[in-house]
């Protein structure tokens, strides 16, 4: 705090000495004591609380830094998501421009869809119906077989 030797010290206390007496110099450097001491203090609570409020200041700046950079993250993500949304959007509005042709279309879009159905329902159905079929053809010459043999056994 101060920058103070021991010669000004050694001057400070001789003139205390011829001030105040021999009596009372003890007494009047223990108060003067307790008031640097107080004083030091003081000044440091007063050092450590400006650098603590310096410190939240500066965090606050980065948090406010960090916070401005995750917002223009996020808006830049979703004009990129909005920008890959349009053009579809722009498509479908141009391939149904009105309410007539959406209905229009969509008809002829599910009695499509329909019928891919069916006929896919017909191709797969095709291999169980024939393998039932020719199953049921090389069982009939067994049976009839059989019962030619049936026949012959009882003559």
């Amino acid at each position: 705090m101060f920058d103070i030797g021991f010669l000004e010290l050694l001057i400070i206390g001789v003139v205390g000495l011829l001030v105040l007496g021999p009596e009372r110099l003890p007494r009047a450097a223990r108060t003067a004591g307790l008031w640097i001491g107080k004083i030091k203090r003081t000044v440091s609570g007063m050092q450590r609380d400006i650098s603590a409020q310096l410190e939240a200041e500066e965090l606050r700046q980065k948090l406010d830094d960090q916070q401005k950079k995750l917002d223009a993250s996020l808006n830049k993500a979703k004009q990129d998501v909005e920008r890959y949304a349009e053009p579809d959007r722009v498509d479908a509005g141009r391939a149904r421009p009105d309410n007539a042709t959406d209905n229009a279309t969509d008809d002829a879009t599910d009695k499509a869809k329909g019928q891919q159905t069916d006929d896919r329902a017909r191709l797969d159905a095709a291999p169980a119906q024939r393998r039932d079929e020719a199953t049921a053809t090389s069982e009939a010459p067994r049976e009839a077989s059989a019962d030619s043999d049936k026949d012959q056994s009882t003559r």
